[in-house]
């Protein structure tokens, strides 16, 4: 975690770490309950288990709690596409796998990912601006496993509109879970986007196949 945009009057930097992981925690599950503009930082000190003197040595406002839990939600979601991403083997394979993770880390950080697209209005210019660029860093990662792939084939403002649709339409699952999830199982989601997409990128969609017999194996 980065955190370093948000001051603290702790040097201690572990410490620091520590405390603000408490806080996040706290604040995710009281805006899931509350809402961000119901909760307050003397509710998110109590949840962490620290009076709101102590909160105010790792955090100056409200929309720095926000700005952390922005960029712990970021950080998580960037390191698990960072860790299944083959950049010096790129193959439909693992734009499918990538696909298949991505998706799934949406279902499970649904209501992470509503607060994510609720909120962003109410951190200030400076902080959403970091936000932003934090998102675009996650959808930069599929483009670097999609681009060798069809650089022949689509231009690159082309693939960059294919990769933000892959980044909305895991988004999806969860802003419209109460008509998605009636209809589909996650399964069948995934499978049926990831058909979609190499569909637009006009890939061989056997290769879902073929990497499903891979995992029964």
């Amino acid at each position: 975690m980065r955190s370093t945009f948000v001051q603290s009057s702790i040097k201690d930097t572990t410490l620091v770490a520590k405390r603000r992981a408490q806080i996040i925690q706290s604040a995710i599950y009281l805006f899931k309950q509350k809402g961000f503009h119901r909760t307050t930082t003397r509710e998110i000190a109590e949840q962490a288990g620290f009076s709101i003197g102590t909160l105010y040595e790792y955090v100056r406002t409200k929309e720095d709690v926000l700005f952390l839990v922005y960029e712990a939600i970021n950080d998580y979601v960037y390191e698990h596409l960072q860790a299944i991403i083959e950049k010096s083997e790129p193959s439909v394979t693992n734009i499918i796998a990538m696909i298949d993770h991505y998706f799934r880390l949406m279902d499970e950080m649904q209501e992470e990912v509503l607060i994510l697209y609720q909120e962003i209005k109410s951190l200030p210019t400076e902080k959403r601006d970091i936000v932003l660029q934090q998102e675009r860093d996650m959808v930069q990662l599929f483009k670097q496993a999609i681009m060798p792939l069809v650089a022949h084939t689509f231009t690159e403002k082309e693939i960059e509109v294919i990769v933000n649709n892959i980044f909305v339409q895991g988004q999806m699952w969860g802003f419209r879970r109460w008509l998605l999830q009636r209809t589909f199982t996650l399964d069948e989601y995934i499978q049926l986007q990831t058909k979609t997409i190499l569909n637009m990128l006009h890939i061989d969609e056997s290769h879902i196949a073929h990497r499903k017999n891979e995992e029964q194996l």
